[in-house]
């Protein structure tokens, strides 16, 4: 069996991350093991394993005859059985699908948002050549079921992805209690509810405490409320570092790991989180609770008192931190391993 993983970009989102790690955790299983990145490549790129084939499309529109036909031929030459398309690649999955009906079709959904509000097309009229769907939370499975027609649907659990060992950033603050959150800026994420909390949390310490906030920056609207707020505020503990290349290496230097989210799918900052052994503190949305099992702070979204509040009892709690830390590792280690996930995956791929 030969798949092919088609993503958009290579930046360091969570959708991505999994593309590049489904890539490299089939490589060596099956008989070959593809990349295909559409639009824009990243720092994702340099975590590629060499075993693994790859493709850049730079497709510039929806309907780049140059970058399908591009890809058409990378599929022809490479004897390509399946195609895996993460997240909004399904579309050019399914324009290769139809040119080259023997290939199989596996759209992999991420997405992490409030399902009442999701459209449903045009991938409904479409998902009538979706040979089967992944889902990375039973809700989307479900939704799936319920609105689209491909043929199988599961849900399997995000894993977590190939660490990397190299050294990076070095986060400010010598003697600080650092609090680390690892999420791009947009919307769905809320920085401002963090923000909130975080400047509430300094009036309620005695602790010297600092926030550390890793992600990749647009430099858009949202971007510009998180920094006036910043700045309106004078949160001088308050650390931007954009997007980075080596989380753990961070993550390992941090004390107190954190999501304010007001939406997720599984989030894969919430698995690194755990590896590296860290206290979380989180929002109660999408799988987070499942994965957290009760080793961690769970807080209802946009409800900056509570965050504050949970917060502040690992900060003012040293023993319970580690406890927390240590079972919640021991839980990520043993359920979101690649060696659990991916046979379950390889032997859905063949069923089809």
């Amino acid at each position: 069996m030969r798949v092919l993983q088609i993503i958009d970009s290579l930046r360091s989102g969570g959708a991505e991350q999994m593309a590049v790690s489904y890539a490299n955790a089939l490589s060596g299983k099956i008989e070959g093991s593809y990349l295909c990145c559409t639009r824009r490549e990243g720092l994702l790129n340099a975590k590629i394993a060499k075993e693994v084939g790859y493709v850049f499309l730079n497709k510039k529109h929806s309907f780049d005859l140059k970058a399908f036909l591009k890809l058409r031929r990378f599929v022809v030459k490479n004897e390509i059985d399946l195609l895996q398309a993460h997240s909004t690649s399904w579309f050019l999955a399914v324009m290769l699908k139809i040119t080259l009906c023997e290939v199989k079709l596996v759209w992999h959904d991420h997405y992490g948002r409030e399902l009442k509000n999701r459209p449903a097309y045009p991938l409904k009229a479409f998902s009538g050549f979706l040979d089967g769907v992944i889902s990375v939370n039973p809700d989307l499975k479900n939704w799936a079921l319920d609105t689209l027609k491909a043929k199988k649907v599961i849900f399997f659990k995000n894993f977590l992805p190939s660490i990397s060992l190299e050294r990076g950033a070095k986060l400010n603050g010598e003697n600080d209690l650092k609090i680390i959150c690892v999420a791009n800026f947009r919307p769905q994420k809320d920085h401002l509810t963090l923000l909130k909390a975080f400047q509430r949390l300094l009036l309620s310490t005695k602790e010297k405490v600092s926030l550390h906030l890793i992600g990749k920056d647009n430099q858009d609207e949202y971007s510009e409320k998180v920094q006036q707020f910043i700045r309106e505020h004078a949160l001088k503990d308050v650390h931007i570092y954009g997007e980075q290349e080596s989380i753990g290496f961070l993550l390992d230097q941090a004390d107190i790991a954190v999501l304010s989210s007001s939406s997720e799918g599984l989030p894969v900052a919430l698995l690194e989180y755990g590896r590296a052994g860290l206290p979380v503190v989180c929002t109660n949305v999408g799988q987070c609770e499942e994965v957290i099992g009760g080793f961690g702070k769970l807080v209802e979204p946009e409800e900056p008192n509570a965050l504050m509040k949970a917060l502040l009892q690992y900060v003012n709690n040293e023993q319970q931190r580690s406890q927390d830390a240590r079972n919640f590792q021991q839980k990520v280690l043993s359920e979101y391993s690649e060696e659990l996930i991916i046979p379950q995956v390889i032997r859905f791929m063949q069923s089809l």
